[in-house]
């Protein structure tokens, strides 16, 4: 029976450039040998990764938020994320971060709901998607937001009508999709204590605890 999980595997580059690098993320190509011995030329997004955070209070509602997204031209409901801005950076610490930045909300609860990249033809961006609960208010001041983040609108949303929009085609968001279709099937799975801890291991971005 074919076991069904990725693997790692790299095949030999002949040669790569850096056209382009911007300030958090740059452009790469990479002359690759094909099994059959031809090179062929491969370009795509070098991201230092992302963590998102699918926080449930206990009304069984999400939080979420509304903001433009400039490529694609449209605002968009989403979770709230962000990058790993330091190599090495402990995902959970970041997740908590962003939680407290676009939120101001903490958790006590931390699960890691799933592992992505999230578009592997064309970028090497990997996401850790947390499953946060037990929430409370942050403590202290708001984080001060600035140029798309100051137009946000945050929202409470419940998990079964996110689940509907998303099926429906109404939400689009990657982590938000992938958040919250997960977290339904982890409750008619083996349920949400099953999930990995926070501190799992991340091939994709490696960390210290």
């Amino acid at each position: 029976m074919q076991q069904v999980q990725d693997t790692p595997e790299e095949w030999r580059v002949v040669a790569t450039t850096t056209p382009f690098t911007g300030n958090k993320t740059s452009v790469r190509t990479d002359d690759v040998v094909m099994p059959d011995g031809s090179v062929v030329r491969r370009d795509y997004q070098v991201h230092p990764g992302s963590v998102a955070v699918l926080a449930l209070d206990g009304q069984d509602r999400v939080v979420v938020l509304r903001q433009y997204r400039h490529p694609v031209r449209q605002k968009l409901w989403e979770i709230p994320a962000g990058l790993l801005d330091v190599p090495g950076e402990n995902p959970l610490h970041a997740a908590q971060r962003e939680l407290y930045e676009e939120a101001h909300v903490k958790a006590e609860d931390w699960r890691v709901l799933a592992d992505v990249y999230t578009t592997p033809g064309g970028c090497d961006e990997a996401v850790r998607i947390f499953l946060a609960r037990d929430l409370a208010e942050a403590e202290g001041e708001r984080f001060e937001v600035a140029e798309e983040e100051a137009d946000m609108e945050l929202a409470r949303v419940p998990l079964a009508e996110l689940v509907r929009k998303v099926l429906a085609g109404e939400l689009h968001n990657n982590c938000l999709v992938v958040g919250v279709l997960s977290l339904a099937a982890a409750r008619a799975g083996e349920g949400l204590d099953a999930l990995r801890p926070a501190e799992a291991p991340w091939p994709a971005r490696p960390f210290e605890s």
